[in-house]
């Protein structure tokens, strides 16, 4: 497995190991958690402007959301202009709007200087409304974007054989291959004289005056700063009550006429579906996204790749599917990603999270903060997208539903678990948490009876765990930490994996 899931993603016949293990005894002037676009991008800046500096990932390169996204490049976000304008005022909203840009002209320069063949495009985006509230708020949208000056242009016709009431082109967008472009930042991070160690899972740090000791599976680790790339840091902090975990639903198809839609593609429903073509092993793919949900807050998650192929095949002649894969991103109360100082914490210890459908931007874009505030203390975007930011207006709505449904999840859980008298009343390939003899577990049984148990209460903040049918995990509903049927940890924030009971072999009717 090379990435957090059961299913293979497009991208992953590209995710490979980084085989060399690490010096792991010096003092590291910066040691970044975290082997995604986020971790990678901000260790090279680091390690360019001189500083000694060490990634450190769980698994290997790419595991994560980099190894699951659809890789979309924007200088547009989940989170409208407009909607920053109403919350953070107008001068804030045109530095949301440079923030794009930056991001972008760092990727391109990124492949420029270490000459990394990732297929990077420049493309238009169509975004496009369905029905008149979509309207509206596609209006809405274009105001925002006049008032920022990024350019939107209405336009009669879309490449995509979708009926719509109004389009929007926008200019200068793009995509790319995101393994095949961080393995070249990794090679160049390497060349450079940093530091990868694969395999090492940080458990905990301890902050002390000149220097921070990383708790890790493969021992202490000392450095002046440590960055946490891992989506959300570990243990339980502000940013756990901030931000919440979502799952994200992909699929890659031929098409049967040939006629692909070069372009990018983004609708305005709830959840909205997006569009881009990518070219693998000489064939080209229609990429669609969509379905976004809660993490574990979907009965059957296999019936979101059955809804999403369904609404592909009703406007698309798209034949065959070979690629199909989830992913998970984390969605910020106030809207805009948290990218700075840990808070909690002293000076020594940053973070970057909260990036909404805009990973690849953010998490590109993060690099040049951090550096900059471990550099320099310095940044245009410090105070805009600083992590203890408390905005009383702005989210706050959002931010009391999110609590509310991580306690109601943590305590209906506790409550309403089916209790069972024998092992036999769970059916082949099913998965349920069970209660016997007054504790709760994670049951799931294989096809050939093969039984996996395992203590459901996740480890970080005591929640109970749900079954993810699409990519046979154990998911958190409060924070999103995900394990797979023997418990491991696929995804934070928790450092511990789930307490297994055993597996067991039913070899008897």
């Amino acid at each position: 497995m090379y990435r957090d899931g059961a299913r293979k993603s497009i991208w992953q016949e590209e995710v490979r190991k980084f085989s060399a293990e690490a010096d792991l005894s010096p003092l590291f002037d910066v040691a970044i958690v975290g082997g995604g676009i986020t971790g990678v991008s901000t260790a090279l800046k680091l390690q360019e402007s001189g500083l000694r500096c060490i990634i450190l990932e769980a698994s290997n390169i790419g595991f994560g959301t980099t190894g699951g996204t659809t890789a979309h490049l924007n200088d547009f976000f989940d989170t409208t202009f407009n909607q920053v304008i109403r919350d953070f005022g107008l001068d804030n909203a045109k530095l949301y709007a440079q923030s794009g840009v930056d991001a972008i002209k760092i990727i391109e320069n990124n492949i420029h200087q270490y000459k990394i063949s990732c297929d990077f495009t420049r493309k238009s985006a169509y975004l496009f409304a369905l029905d008149e509230k979509q309207e509206d708020r596609l209006k809405d949208i274009v105001e925002g974007a006049a008032n920022v000056g990024h350019e939107m242009s209405y336009v009669n016709e879309i490449p995509f054989p979708i009926p719509f009431k109004e389009a929007v082109l926008i200019p200068g967008q793009g995509h790319f291959h995101p393994i095949k472009y961080i393995k070249g930042l990794c090679d160049a991070f390497i060349n450079l004289g940093g530091s990868i160690q694969e395999n090492c899972l940080c458990e905990d740090h301890d902050e002390r005056e000149d220097y921070v000791v990383l708790k890790t599976s493969k021992g202490e680790i000392k450095a002046k700063n440590v960055v946490y790339a891992t989506h959300i840091p570990p243990g339980v902090n502000l940013l756990h009550f901030t931000n919440a975990p979502y799952r994200s639903y992909a699929m890659a198809f031929t098409m049967k006429n040939d006629k692909y839609p070069w372009e990018l593609g983004y609708d305005l429903c709830e959840p909205y579906h997006y569009y881009r073509i990518q070219s693998l092993n000489g064939e080209n793919l229609l990429i669609a996204g969509g379905e976004d949900h809660k993490t574990g807050h979907a009965d059957d998650t296999g019936e979101c790749f059955s809804r999403l192929e369904n609404y592909v095949r009703k406007y698309f002649e798209v034949e065959t599917v070979y690629y199909t894969w989830s992913s998970q991103y984390y969605e910020p109360v106030d809207g805009l990603p948290y990218i700075g100082k840990l808070p909690g914490t002293k000076e020594r210890i940053f973070t970057a999270t909260g990036f909404r459908g805009n990973g690849m931007i953010f998490g590109t874009l993060s690099s040049q903060i951090l550096h900059d505030l471990i550099v320099t203390g310095k940044n245009k975007y410090v105070d805009l997208f600083n992590p203890s930011r408390i905005k009383p207006v702005a989210g706050f709505s959002d931010f009391v539903k999110e609590a509310a449904t991580v306690a109601f999840d943590f305590i209906k859980d506790k409550i309403v678990t089916e209790k069972i008298d024998s092992f036999s009343e769970v059916g082949e390939g099913e998965a349920k948490v069970i209660r016997y003899e007054s504790e709760s577990y994670a049951l799931y049984k294989e096809n050939d009876g093969t039984l996996h148990l395992l203590k459901s209460t996740c480890p970080h903040a005591g929640c109970e765990v749900r079954w993810n049918s699409a990519e046979l995990s154990w998911d958190c509903p409060c924070h999103g930490s995900r394990f797979n049927v023997n418990g491991k940890i696929l995804t934070g924030p928790t450092t511990k994996n789930l307490q297994k009971i055993f597996p067991y072999q039913k070899r008897n009717p």
